[in-house]
């Protein structure tokens, strides 16, 4: 577990993860001549289009067919190329679950799957496009190493690392606007959560858009003289279990916060470390069931997916 120091004032400026995630692809293109890019009509709306302007020979946009999209992306990998799957998370992760247990992570391919505008960032187009499972889905097959960075540098970070790693990876690339909350001089280390904060009476374990309002949270806590610990767990799956274990031994308690679905994912993940380790009092913030229709920014309050519900939920747990 890392240990980083950062301080926050005021309202912060956001940024667009998938801005990071295409300039980052661009330049290791321009390095390595074996990065290809694979979508599924969605240049666009992976933000893929100056990658597809610079190389068109290695963009291969295989239109609305998730299934065929990551077979291709197997085959090249099988190849000697390095392919990126860049497609909307509910649809890579729905649609082509079969061939990403069969054709990528049975045969240990080091394929990217880039699950882009996950979450609740399609929030407007219902539940068909809520990329809420992905977690669960991945998390049920063998040695795919699930990544979820909290914000533009580590989304560098991920893709660096992610064209070198020769493994099979799920990344989600965030829409939703977020804070910088990693310094620049953070070591990227998968399987290692980052510890943001430290404290003594409560911890937050959160990943993704989730981390800078467990930090905000945090200050809330600070106010009431509550003192909590806040992890960046960008790696869903391996688990920082020490980190975890580490949390259970020293707080009163644990509070996971996911922008996905409770059933499977982080907080599942955390409990099944705890229960078998270091049984210790959890609650686990994330999407209960379908989410309705609605902005993400209004579907993250509605499940207290916010400084408020984090700071309630630290709250309760100690009480």
């Amino acid at each position: 577990m890392n240990q980083i120091s950062v301080s926050h004032a005021g309202a912060p400026e956001t940024f667009d993860c998938r801005v990071a995630f295409a300039e980052t692809m661009i330049a290791l293109a321009r390095e390595n001549p074996r990065i290809v890019a694979v979508c599924n009509d969605s240049v666009g709306s992976s933000n893929m289009g100056g990658f597809q302007k610079e190389f068109p020979d290695r963009l291969i946009n295989v239109g609305i067919a998730e299934q065929n999209m990551v077979g291709v992306a197997a085959g090249l990998a099988n190849g000697g190329f390095v392919p990126f799957v860049c497609c909307a998370g509910p649809f890579l992760t729905g649609r082509a679950l079969e061939q990403i247990k069969a054709d990528i992570a049975y045969n240990h391919y080091g394929v990217v799957l880039c699950g882009q505008s996950p979450g609740l960032s399609y929030g407007e187009l219902g539940p068909t496009h809520h990329s809420i499972e992905d977690f669960a889905w991945m998390r049920a097959l063998t040695d795919i190493t699930i990544l979820n960075p909290a914000d533009p540098k580590q989304t560098r970070d991920a893709v660096r690392w992610a064209a070198q790693a020769d493994r099979p990876i799920y990344m989600r690339v965030g829409r939703f606007k977020v804070p910088a909350v990693t310094p620049e001089d953070a070591a990227f280390e998968p399987g290692r959560a980052l510890l943001l904060r430290d404290g003594s009476d409560v911890t937050l374990i959160a990943t993704g858009v989730l981390v800078s309002r467990a930090l905000a949270a945090a200050e809330r806590l600070a106010a009431r003289g509550v003192s909590a610990r806040v992890l960046n767990m960008m790696t869903i799956a391996p688990l920082d279990q020490a980190a975890v274990l580490a949390a259970a031994r020293e707080t009163r308690g644990i509070v996971t916060a996911e922008e996905a679905i409770v059933t499977g994912g982080l907080g599942a993940a955390v409990a099944e470390t705890v229960v078998q380790h270091h049984p210790a009092r959890m609650r686990i913030l994330g999407v209960p069931h379908f989410a309705p229709t609605g902005s993400a920014a209004f579907l993250l309050d509605h499940f207290g997916l916010n400084a408020d519900g984090l700071e309630k939920a630290a709250l309760e747990l100690m009480a």
